[in-house]
């Protein structure tokens, strides 16, 4: 989906305001949770509209279907809402689809979450002493007898 032009940038932006409020005033469907518009993607022609949402608290698949199925039959009075509200000459199909980020960010953090717990548990059990020096990082020499007594040991 080609997103680069300004005004599908804004056509976009409008219909994600558009479906939001719609979703929020005028859809009355119980199977819809508490959804939010996460984002919206619209085709460089203006005809396909992409709609990403997510919804809150939905806990098992069987709501994120019945809200999936709430969306689906209400498409057609968003889709009229949108294309009264934008003023072009065609509407753009609209398709829900369901967000997986957030569910994904909440994986990985949790995923991070362990591996720090890991890191922090092997850094308990081992030593406190170094396996080489103290300090492994060589010093620049200071006393330029140093240097005299190597040129003669080289010789």
């Amino acid at each position: 989906m080609n997103m680069s032009s300004p005004r599908v940038r804004r056509i976009a932006d409008r219909i994600k305001v558009i479906v939001a409020q719609m979703l929020e005033r005028r859809i009355k469907d119980p199977r819809i949770g508490f959804v939010t518009v996460t984002d919206v993607r619209v085709t460089g022609d203006s005809q396909q509209a992409t709609i990403f949402y997510t919804v809150l608290g939905a806990d098992s698949e069987a709501e994120l279907a019945g809200t999936a199925a709430a969306l689906e039959s209400a498409k057609g009075l968003i889709r009229s809402e949108v294309a009264k509200q934008l003023g072009t000459r065609t509407a753009p199909t609209l398709e829900f689809i369901h967000d997986a980020l957030p569910e994904t960010a909440r994986h990985l953090d949790d995923v991070l979450a362990r591996a720090k717990a890991q890191d922090e548990a092997v850094a308990a059990s081992r030593g406190a002493t170094y396996a080489g020096e103290a300090d492994p990082y060589k010093k620049p020499r200071e006393d330029e007898e140093d240097l005299e007594d190597e040129w003669d040991d080289e010789e």
